[in-house]
């Protein structure tokens, strides 16, 4: 675009921000509002024919002006989409913040309350678009920005792959789009995405920024599959109390997984718990015990929270009482019936 920086006679694209699979994201100015924006310039991998770029042109307009209609603090918000060179071209919200993957090559994992609320963020803004209707169908760190302000707001982009539930026809036969290591159990079977497989993804990404990298990701994108389908993600040791969140999103049977409604409330457990950074995480051994609701808590919230348990037997003392009243009961049936007999 050097020789034509006005893009849509009206979008001055000044400096390239980032590069994926999928296009070319630019910082632009608005020249009729006198705002900045991002600008995705849309570029399909090699290997398209002609009658395939035309078909993920048109679809890239449509799922465009679909995302469009999400307004949500946890999502990009849309602006507007022209085509220009053939193509079309996406015009963003602007955000100043890296990726989750940037910062976690650049500063290695997140402490365990920024993930938590990172997650509580990504499935509140994952609610609301599949509430409308919108499956994103590419959850993963580099998809997910998180600015440095002191709200730390996490925001969901590059609906550029996804689509409405119900649109079905611009859909491309044969070819699987998103990224292996993230990639949802049914999907990779080449089932239709569900609004559970945007929660695999979320529990992939969770796991990636508590431990560096997706339990997938392998050497190469036929062994990520692999995994995907046959393997069980590797303990978290880093997850503490995060770690019955991950396992129950990354449940291979969609039907089995942890709604977002479920994960909510278990991240919101979390969050007011005492996890400022002096708390170590869980040794393997606490991990196989549950842990009782905080006193603290109140009963409504207690009552809500989904016991998921990891393996281990239950304390004694909680057999107690359920013995002791059994016992009481047979010893007055029985005092009853001998009594009954010598009458």
């Amino acid at each position: 675009m050097s020789e034509k920086p006005l893009l849509a006679q009206r979008y001055h694209l000044l400096t390239e921000v980032g590069r994926g699979g999928m296009g070319t994201v630019w910082h632009a100015r608005d020249e009729v509002l006198g705002r900045d924006v991002a600008v995705k310039e849309v570029i399909l991998p090699h290997g398209f024919s002609d009658d395939e770029r035309e078909i993920q042109h048109k679809r890239t307009f449509r799922e465009a002006r679909t995302a469009a209609r999400l307004s949500h603090p946890g999502v990009v918000g849309i602006f507007d989409v022209v085509e220009e060179d053939g193509r079309p071209w996406i015009v963003m919200e602007l955000i100043r913040a890296r990726s989750l993957q940037e910062r976690i090559k650049q500063d290695g994992t997140l402490p365990l309350r920024s993930v938590a609320e990172i997650g509580r963020q990504m499935l509140s803004a994952l609610t609301a678009a599949h509430d409308a209707g919108i499956l994103h169908r590419d959850v993963k760190p580099s998809n997910v920005l998180v600015t440095d302000t002191p709200s730390r707001r996490a925001v969901l982009t590059d609906f550029g792959i996804a689509r409405a539930q119900s649109d079905a026809t611009l859909t491309q036969t044969g070819k699987l789009i998103g990224s292996p290591a993230y990639i949802a159990p049914e999907r990779a079977r080449g089932r239709h995405a569900v609004p559970a497989s945007d929660l695999w993804s979320l529990g992939a990404t969770l796991y990636a920024a508590i431990e560096g990298k997706s339990p997938f990701e392998r050497i190469d994108a036929v062994a990520s599959l692999v995994a995907v389908l046959t393997d069980e993600p590797a303990p978290a040791p880093n997850a503490g109390p995060l770690r019955p969140v991950i396992e129950g999103l990354l449940r291979k049977n969609p039907d089995e997984r942890l709604t977002a409604a479920e994960a909510s409330v278990m991240l919101d457990r979390i969050l007011m718990g005492d996890l400022d950074g002096s708390t170590q995480p869980m040794s393997h051994t606490d991990m196989n015990d549950d842990p009782p609701a905080a006193e603290s808590e109140p009963a409504e919230i207690r009552s809500h929270i989904p016991v998921m348990r990891l393996g281990g037997t239950p304390s004694a003392g909680l057999w107690m009482w359920p013995l002791a009243l059994a016992a009481v009961v047979v010893l007055v049936v029985t005092s009853w019936v001998v009594f009954t007999a010598l009458r």
